[in-house]
């Protein structure tokens, strides 16, 4: 099952993805996560790992599995029978704004019957995080 959002935001694409790659700062700009935290210091990159707490969801850690800076990552988390995929994408825009993008997969025995029980939440979580990055970017601008 794959779940998707994505915003323009009135921000450069550097500036966007300055945001969004501080993971830790993620709960000060969007309401589906209470608190996320970094295992490994340093910038964002392969391997490294990050836990998220979000509301009616147990807490997750989530592995960067790619990355091209600047441009998008990619993540996963495991739980019994389920594998979640997450990508972020900042594209740049000709007028000097940007496009994020947002998905979810989910894959593995168990992802049809979590889908469709956190189906609604997911696709809730995805537009709250593309909304609550497009505003902090422009509060930035």
């Amino acid at each position: 099952m794959r779940f998707e959002a994505g915003t323009e935001v009135a921000a450069e694409a550097g500036q966007v993805w300055a945001v969004l790659v501080d993971v830790e700062r993620w709960s000060e700009w969007t309401p589906s996560v209470r608190r996320a935290a970094r295992r490994e210091p340093g910038p964002l990159a392969v391997g490294a790992t990050a836990r998220l707490e979000q509301p009616k969801l147990r807490p997750a850690v989530w592995r960067v599995t790619e990355l091209t800076e600047g441009r998008s990552f990619s993540w996963e988390s495991r739980s019994p029978g389920v594998r979640s995929l997450g990508e972020h994408r900042v594209l740049s825009l000709p007028d000097g704004r940007s496009r994020v993008e947002l998905a979810v997969t989910q894959s593995g025995p168990l992802a049809g019957p979590v889908g469709w029980l956190y189906g609604d939440l997911l696709r809730r979580y995805l537009r709250m995080e593309a909304d609550g990055l497009r505003r902090r970017c422009e509060q930035l601008t």
